[in-house]
């Protein structure tokens, strides 16, 4: 099954009509040769003096504060589209990164807010120590781009006893998983991360994990995963996972859930805009998986 001409151009017109500027951008990358530096513009304007990126680069909360998670997104987001370089690494986020790094040697996934600015409540009572996953996309971006600076090597030392402490314990989240295998990928310590990455293939494919009831409406949303939230392309380390069958039956489930005006939805926001703005996310990412496995009319 593929995605029709119809319904993709129906796509489209949802991101340009509703989406953000950041998402229209990537849009036009992906699918209208659009020019890079239309995304770099974009992403850094969610940057703050500070260095570090804020104002609801994701949707959840309207505050301008930068945030770790954030400022991840944004190197990720550079990097995928291909502005990234070593210098912008080290000159316009290293410095942020290195100001917030805990006596762990990593970075917070969050701060909880300072200011009074809508956001959802899960941001209240986040716990600010160190995380796996945004220490682990950090150091493995800095791997991919042959930085070596003294940061790295307690940082690597927190990733490595915190893939020990917490196992299986969060595998369940399709959207931590992959950030641990930029590290996995790019570490020169190639021999822990095969290790690494065969016990996170055991555990996802024999923990539950992934959600195979397609009549629930929490499908491939957080928490109900389903195979392409982990193999986004044939390409990807944990594509080998899954069946040529299971994939192209949650193709054809994920093809299907489109709604009428193009969109594919989810059930975040805090408000009706910013329901359309994760709409807009999710519709570009469903729209980037079916362009990676060749499913949408040419």
């Amino acid at each position: 099954m593929i995605l029709s001409k119809n319904d993709f151009l129906k796509a489209r017109d949802f991101i340009l009509i509703n989406a953000r500027m950041i998402e229209r951008r990537l849009f036009e990358f992906y699918f209208a040769n659009g020019d890079i530096n239309g995304v770099f513009h974009a992403v850094y304007a969610y940057r703050n003096p500070d260095g570090g990126f804020g104002h609801g680069m994701e949707p959840d909360t309207a505050s301008p504060e930068s945030q770790p998670l954030f400022s991840i997104m944004a190197l990720e987001t550079l990097d995928e589209a291909g502005c990234l370089t070593k210098e912008i690494i080290l000159n316009d986020f290293m410095p942020y990164f290195e100001s917030i790094t805990t006596e762990q040697g990593g970075i917070p996934w969050m701060f909880r807010p300072k200011s009074t600015y809508p956001c959802e409540e899960h941001f209240k009572t986040v716990k600010e120590w160190a995380a796996l996953s945004t220490t682990a996309p950090l150091l493995g971006i800095l791997e991919k781009y042959k930085v070596d600076i003294p940061w790295m090597k307690k940082a690597e030392q927190f990733v490595w006893s915190e893939f020990e402490r917490i196992k299986d314990k969060h595998i369940f989240c399709y959207l931590c998983v992959p950030r641990w295998l930029t590290f996995l990928k790019h570490t020169t310590s190639q021999d822990k991360a095969i290790k690494t990455i065969n016990d996170l293939k055991n555990w996802i494919s024999n923990n539950g994990v992934i959600c195979e009831d397609r009549s629930d409406e929490g499908w491939g949303l957080y928490g109900k995963p389903h195979s392409l939230n982990y193999a986004t392309s044939s390409k990807s380390i944990l594509f080998s996972l899954f069946t040529k069958e299971t994939i192209e039956s949650d193709i054809e489930e994920l093809i299907n859930r489109q709604k009428e005006d193009g969109r594919w939805d989810t059930w975040y926001g805090i408000s009706e805009g910013t329901k359309l703005e994760w709409a807009g996310i999710q519709t570009l990412w469903v729209l980037k998986v079916l362009k990676n496995y060749n499913k949408i009319e040419k």
